[in-house]
């Protein structure tokens, strides 16, 4: 699954486009490298994400799109806030 898609399915940003311009202006690490939108994630892969001056870094548990927007946290887990 893309970056982008996968930020949007896993509601850690709400919309794709936004997800694929913080990629663009990178703004996005996985495992400590900037990545583009099109980045292929895997399971255990770290992302960091800068929002504006403070990153969140989540680790990536699941990469199969959720059921419903109750599930979606179960996509990651928050390592870094």
């Amino acid at each position: 699954m893309r970056i982008d898609k996968y930020l949007k399915v896993s509601r850690l940003i709400k919309r794709r486009t936004v997800a694929n311009e913080v990629a663009d202006a990178g703004r996005i690490m996985v495992n400590g490298r900037l990545v583009k939108a099109s980045y292929s994630v895997k399971v255990g892969d770290v992302i960091e994400i800068t929002f504006g001056n403070r990153p969140v870094k989540v680790k990536v548990l699941s990469i199969d799109a959720p059921l419903g927007k109750d599930v979606a946290r179960e996509m990651y887990e928050i390592v870094q806030e």
